[in-house]
């Protein structure tokens, strides 16, 4: 089976290479079925080997992906020398080409960044948390250039028709600001809302000028194209990931 990919729709320099994984593809089996990248999840350790040697070959890629121990914190990290043991962080970063950004997700928002020049790009984990927190801002700060001058592509992850959330997250995010008072929709059930973690990633970023695509997908409500950890509970986890091709100006 061909691995199926989103690729983003947005003016990158051709030498930016970017891509999001989806469910199909891979030789994962039941509740991981079947491009799983996650090795945290319980699936079988060699059938995720497999997934990833299968995404590296598929997308060309120049090296092994940045694998990242996310932990939905706001910790952002260059890309280095890979080692045995992943950095935990939930955002990396790299102005070098040939180095491979990665975030694995399954409802959560990745982000992907460059900047108009193609000379830096970053990818990013951003769950309820990690936006309320600043992830989103903290990986544009390991941008040296003007923020005006970035891209930003919204990945798959939970929209607002299905990311039920409670009072306490709602007011992370509006004890900031009034303005994130409308990314909240009152549910029938009390201090229940309907959460719009793209739209709440719009706010931040237009904020500082970046120029913002994608955004349009839902990983809860499409069970054939994506991994959805609301929806299923023990599932898979899909990859984004954006790095500078050798030919990078």
């Amino acid at each position: 089976m061909n691995l199926a990919v989103i690729k983003p729709d947005w003016p990158a320099p051709e030498w930016v290479q970017a891509a999001s994984t989806c469910r199909s593809g891979g030789v994962s089996q039941g509740v991981y079925q079947a491009m799983n990248v996650g090795d945290h999840v319980g699936d079988d350790a060699e059938h995720v080997a497999t997934n990833r040697q299968r995404l590296v070959e598929a997308l060309a890629l120049p090296s092994e992906p940045f694998w990242l121990n996310q932990t939905h914190s706001t910790d952002v990290v260059p890309v280095t020398s890979l080692s045995e043991t992943p950095i935990e962080a939930d955002a990396s970063y790299s102005e070098q080409p040939s180095q491979v950004c990665a975030v694995m997700t399954a409802d959560c928002l990745p982000v992907l960044f460059t900047d108009k020049k193609g000379q830096w790009v970053a990818a990013a984990h951003a769950g309820w948390r990690g936006l309320a927190n600043g992830i989103l801002l903290k990986t544009m700060d390991s941008y040296q250039g003007e923020k005006e001058d970035c891209l930003a592509w919204l990945g798959p992850a939970i929209s607002s028709k299905a990311f039920e959330v409670g009072d306490d997250v709602k007011q992370a995010f509006c004890a900031q600001s009034s303005s994130f008072d409308r990314f909240f929709q009152a549910r029938d059930k009390k201090g229940k809302y309907l959460a719009d973690l793209y739209g709440i990633a719009r706010e931040q970023l237009s904020a500082l000028g970046v120029q913002i695509y994608g955004g349009d997908f839902c990983t809860y409500s499409d069970p054939e194209q994506f991994f959805s950890y609301r929806r299923d509970g023990v599932t898979g986890r899909m990859a984004s990931l954006i790095w500078l091709s050798s030919g990078a100006q």
